[in-house]
Parts: structure tokens; C-alpha cells; sequence
């Protein structure tokens, strides 16, 4: 199907010569519900079918702190958002009870990714700097919409080399991270909406970061609650 005849059938609307203020409003509503139904249904669909992946996920993350490790984090784009909110959300957790926990944002030092970026290449942004902090137990959480980008996947590797546990977070068909056999655990949300798949990624670090806290809290016998921000 064409570009055209998809914005035709989303926004029937803009056909229109003099569309009332009315009609689209209300045209736009639907979009609207639309959109929000869509969102739901692939983060259903997700969890339903990779539940039991996020647990495991989850323990692997509480075990990079029990050995007293750190979880560095990387993304491009929109993901290195995603990268750094969820280092901010392992450093300042907003639920009372629950401890800091070491997180490092790969894509934070802009001087770092710029100057590896223009000496030796965009590619090397991220492992450069794995070499240069990672330790034997450390965690890494890459996050790619595609699966494909070609940065991550080199930490990736050095990561697993280095000793690190290694955790993606892609869209689509997982693309190449879903194939590496650097990554231990890859979660993918199998819809090639960008906007779906990033607000996927969204629900899935937040309840990793809420398992992780469960786990932990269970290790301490302190018996927090289950339920996150």
C-alpha cells in the first residue's frame, strides 16, 4: 500500500477541501483511540508471549548487583533516551525503600562520543568506552529499534568478551541482535511501528527495573512491595 493511501485511510479528513473545525476534531479523536488501542495491544501481546524472557532478564540484572557490579547502558537516537532514563531510573529510584543502584549511561558524555565519533568513527562510541569501564560482572542493556545498529553490536561483543551480562532491547524482527550470540538474553517487540516499539521499550525497563528491586528486596528479607512507579 502506498504512503498516500495509508495517510489517506488514517486521516480521511484531510481530504476534505474545508474540513469543519468539528469533523476533525472529532476525526482526530479516533486517531487518537486508534493509536492508544494499538499501543495496548502490542504491549500485550509482547508480555504475553515474552514474560518468562523478562523475569529471566530480570534475575540476570539482580545478579550483576549481588556481585556488586554496575549496569552500563547505550542507545542511538530516541533509544539513547530510553538509555539514559533507564540509568537515571536504577541511580534515583522515586519509590520509598528502594536503594540507588550503580548504573553508567553510555551515551551521557557527549565530549566522549563526540571526539571517538570524529577520530576512528560513529562505530566505536560505545565500545571504546566499555573498554574503557566495564569490569568482569558488570551488566550492559543496548537498546535499538531495529536490532540492526552497528555500534551496539560491537560493545555487545567486547562486553561479552570482557566477561559482561548482555541484554538488548529491539523491535521488529530483533534484526541482527537477535542473531548475536554476544547478547544473553534479547527482548524484541515483534511490530514494526517505531512509536510502538519505543513505547513498548518504555513498559519493559520499567518493570525490569521493579523486578530487579523485587529481587533484591527479597534477598534482604525486607518484603517490599511488588508494584513499581
Amino acid at each position: 500500500m502506498s504512503s498516500k493511501r495509508v495517510l489517506d485511510n488514517l486521516y480521511p479528513f484531510l481530504q476534505e477541501q474545508t474540513p469543519s473545525s468539528a469533523r476533525l476534531d472529532t476525526e482526530l479523536l479516533e486517531s487518537v483511540r486508534l493509536k492508544a488501542e494499538d499501543s495496548l495491544a502490542v504491549k500485550r501481546a509482547f508480555f504475553t508471549a515474552h514474560g518468562v524472557q523478562v523475569i529471566e532478564a530480570a534475575h540476570a540484572i539482580a545478579n550483576v548487583y549481588r556481585r556488586n557490579g554496575r549496569l552500563l547502558t547505550m542507545g542511538n537516537g530516541g533509544s539513547s533516551c530510553d538509555a539514559c532514563h533507564i540509568a537515571v531510573e536504577f541511580q534515583h529510584p522515586i519509590t520509598a525503600g528502594r536503594p540507588a543502584l550503580p548504573a553508567i549511561s553510555l551515551d551521557a558524555d557527549v565530549a566522549m562520543l563526540t571526539a571517538v565519533g570524529n577520530d576512528v568513527g560513529f562505530e566505536h562510541v560505545f565500545v571504546r568506552q566499555v573498554i574503557a569501564q566495564a569490569r568482569a560482572g558488570d551488566g550492559l542493556i543496548g537498546v535499538s529499534t531495529s536490532g540492526n545498529s552497528s555500534n551496539l553490536l560491537r560493545a555487545f561483543e567486547k562486553a561479552k568478551d570482557l566477561g559482561l551480562t548482555t541484554i538488548g532491547l529491539a523491535g521488529g524482527n530483533g534484526g541482527l541482535m537477535a542473531q548475536s550470540a554476544a547478547i544473553n538474553h534479547c527482548l524484541v517487540v515483534e511490530t514494526d511501528s517505531i512509536h510502538r516499539v519505543q513505547e513498548c521499550h518504555v513498559a519493559i525497563y520499567h518493570i525490569l527495573w521493579d523486578l530487579v528491586h523485587t529481587l533484591l528486596a527479597d534477598d534482604r528479607g525486607m518484603g517490599q512491595p511488588r508494584s513499581g512507579s
